[in-house]
């Protein structure tokens, strides 16, 4: 272990009291919550006008497949530009203070997706318009890097002990809500304007509305304070000793596959149960668009509620229990729903509610995350682990879902379950239900 290992240990990320939340605790949890909130909105909301965007800003005699392909490219273009965003911010992070960087993010979001909703359209400046809208995309992308990362950090420093997992857990359901948020916003505005309007004009209503409200929460952040371990970190100049990239690479590697493993199973849980789903309710069994996203709704809105739950649960009876209680559910309720399908319309709508609370387990994700790491290095650390592993398996698990589809249409509750069980295995390792602890003298 090197100097920089003679931090706080990461079992107490916060200072290890046994108060209450209070005032001020809430003001930073209900302010880091309703940014990301919004930070995800803004970074979702592209997907669910995508081919409105893909007619609008890709040349109207291009095959509607190549369309669709670049369009989504685009999208992509976000997914990978996390690791680069996530690296440099949380470097920063741990460098300058969480608080500049926690900020930061919310101004890289707002802007490019502001600009989305003015850019003009291939129609006006030709391949300009994709290109500017690619740019977007990877600034977007960098600030969500640096975004969950660094709220789960900014939060569980400034958190009592006794309710560190419940703090997290109500910032990432608040980071969930962004989802359903953005859904939200779709559904009325397909309920309100016309086709033409949308294709017109009024597609760019939820990007404006989304970079107006990020630069409202860049303003509402400067009421935050600096976390209290930084703070100590930075009057023992402990931050400046040693690239903490560097100090991550060669000193936490267990910590990197900790963290890189949950969030495969995050990643897994996230996009196969809430964002392939729908699709998949309507092409293999027929189910109506209109009640494959209600259902769908109503799993995000259990999701979000799990999130705190399990962050709660996790302050109640501990760690190592939680993730088996919570990664266990996840796997047996995957069954329920997919093995159940297509059913009534009730039991579509209790089964998906059902697996959509365990999925919220994923806040246990950063619950283990943030204490896997010193502090001198802990944003690094998490951002580093965690976005690199998002951007892999994010960006394939979509494929290896919908490939194994063709062979097997349980695929999705084989996938889900199977992390779910890697998720409880885990639960017995002492890193992760334990946390970093500095080695003694």
């Amino acid at each position: 272990m090197t100097t920089l290992d003679h931090a706080a240990p990461a079992t107490a990320p916060a200072a290890a009291t046994n108060r209450p939340l209070n005032r001020e605790d809430y003001k930073t949890l209900g302010l880091s919550a309703l940014g990301g909130t919004l930070e995800f909105y803004d970074f979702v909301v592209f997907v669910f006008f995508a081919n409105v965007i893909g007619r609008l800003f890709f040349p109207a005699e291009m095959p509607e497949w190549m369309r669709q392909l670049q369009t989504l490219g685009i999208f992509a273009a976000g997914y990978l530009a996390r690791p680069i965003g996530g690296i440099l911010i949380a470097h920063y992070g741990d460098v300058l203070g969480r608080k500049k960087m926690f900020t930061l993010s919310v101004f890289l979001m707002a802007v490019p997706t502001l600009i989305i909703g003015l850019l003009p359209t291939y129609a006006s400046i030709g391949i300009a318009a994709p290109i500017l809208l690619l740019l977007m995309r990877v600034l977007q992308g960098a600030a969500i890097g640096g975004e969950m990362p660094g709220a789960w950090i900014f939060v569980a420093e400034h958190a009592p002990e006794k309710r560190y997992g419940f703090a997290i857990g109500a910032l990432t359901s608040g980071i969930t809500g962004g989802i359903f948020l953005g859904s939200i916003i779709g559904v009325w505005l397909n309920s309100t304007y016309s086709q033409s309007e949308i294709h017109d004009w009024a597609w760019r209503i939820p990007f404006i509305l989304g970079g107006v409200f990020g630069l409202v929460s860049v303003y509402m952040r400067k009421f935050l304070h600096e976390t209290p371990i930084f703070k100590e970190l930075q009057a023992r100049k402990a931050a400046d000793r040693e690239l903490p990239l560097k100090t991550i690479l060669r000193d936490h590697r267990e910590a990197c596959v900790v963290v890189a493993l949950m969030t495969w199973i995050l990643s897994t849980a996230v996009v196969v149960v809430v964002l392939m789903t729908p699709g998949y309710l309507q092409k293999n069994f027929h189910i109506d668009p209109a009640m494959a996203l209600k259902a769908n709704a109503v799993a995000t809105v259990t999701l979000t509620i799990g999130c705190v739950f399990w962050g709660w649960l996790s302050d109640k009876l501990g760690t190592k229990l939680t993730m088996i209680l919570g990664w266990g559910g996840m796997t047996a309720t995957a069954y329920l729903f997919y093995l159940n399908l297509p059913g009534t319309e009730a039991s579509l709508i209790c089964t998906y509610a059902t697996v959509g609370f365990f999925v919220g387990s994923i806040s246990l994700l950063p619950v283990v995350g943030v204490r896997a790491f010193p502090a001198d290095v802990r944003f690094t650390g998490l951002s580093f682990a965690y976005n690199m592993a998002y951007a892999v398996f994010g960006g394939l698990t979509p494929m290896l879902v919908s490939v194994w589809q063709q062979r097997d249409v349980m695929a999705p509750a084989h996938y889900v379950a199977a992390m779910g069980v890697l998720g409880m295995l885990m639960a017995f390792w002492p890193l992760a239900c334990k946390g970093w602890q500095a080695k003694k003298a």
